[in-house]
């Protein structure tokens, strides 16, 4: 399935329209790298949309077989995970750990 259509069925964006616009602004990664409308997302795929206020990553779970599906049962299709990772600093010989999301 193509990854705009995808972003609209499971309900990420609410027209595909606008997940092709957010496409060809390049702020939608398919596993990473940066993808066009006409990508295919495949079941184990991650996808990651870039808000000014941050990045949300989802993962392809299934394939939706129909046009839209339920927002009830967005949980079997894709499932959101945090994205964040673990700076290191070294101040004064001490190691200190910060949380960026």
């Amino acid at each position: 399935m193509r990854v705009d259509k995808w972003l609209s069925a499971v309900n990420v964006v609410k027209r595909r329209t606008i997940a092709t616009d957010m496409l060809k602004s390049g702020v939608v990664l398919v596993n990473g790298m940066k993808a066009k409308a006409s990508k295919d997302v495949k079941i184990g795929d991650k996808v990651t949309i870039e808000y000014l206020k941050g990045a949300k990553h989802y993962e392809v779970l299934q394939i939706p077989t129909t046009k839209t599906i339920p927002k009830s049962t967005k949980r079997c299709v894709c499932k959101r995970t945090v994205g964040c990772a673990i700076a290191h600093q070294i101040i004064d010989g001490v190691q200190l750990h910060t949380l960026r999301r």
